[in-house]
């Protein structure tokens, strides 16, 4: 009876060895996952880098839309991966010379667009890379809504007599 006692505290830690052993294994194969698409992230940023080309287009309208749904040619859509035509993305319609054109930009860049004026934009492929306007101030986005922690305290600072936080 003792021996069986002995022998089920000792098969306590294969679990928890197993569960390490998976563990180790998952961070290792992380790991080289994660060099593989930095390497390949830069070899994209790279030829970005080279193929870039400035050109002057007037912003018609920009929104957040899925891949698929935001107006690009059949075959810029049979080229993108299955999981990327389901993300959204910054898309933003401008007029080109004569011709109407939907690209799509960074996070970063799509909320430094104006809409409706004309800018001057470094662009690699359908990818806007840059934006500066070309004529007049381009305003700058609205301020971000301050939270109710926020309001309440600048509220009661206001009350008391001090200055509200910055």
């Amino acid at each position: 009876m003792s021996s069986l006692l002995l022998l089920a505290t000792n098969m306590n830690w294969i679990p928890w060895v197993s569960a390490l052993a998976g563990l180790i294994l998952a961070l290792v194969v992380l790991y080289f996952v994660g060099n593989k698409m930095q390497k390949k992230q830069a070899e994209q940023q790279q030829m970005m880098e080279a193929h870039k080309q400035s050109m002057n287009m007037l912003i018609i309208d920009k929104k957040k839309v899925r891949f698929k749904d935001a107006g690009f040619p059949q075959s810029v859509i049979d080229q993108t991966p299955k999981m990327a035509r389901r993300m959204k993305v910054c898309a933003v319609k401008v007029k080109v010379g004569p011709q109407l054109t939907t690209l799509i930009c960074d996070e970063k860049v799509f909320d430094t667009i104006p809409v409706k004026k004309e800018v001057k934009a470094v662009v690699s492929g359908l990818y806007i890379l840059s934006v500066k306007g070309l004529h007049g101030k381009t305003d700058l986005p609205a301020p971000k809504k301050k939270g109710f922690f926020k309001r309440s305290v600048e509220k009661l600072q206001e009350k008391a007599g001090a200055k509200p936080l910055k």
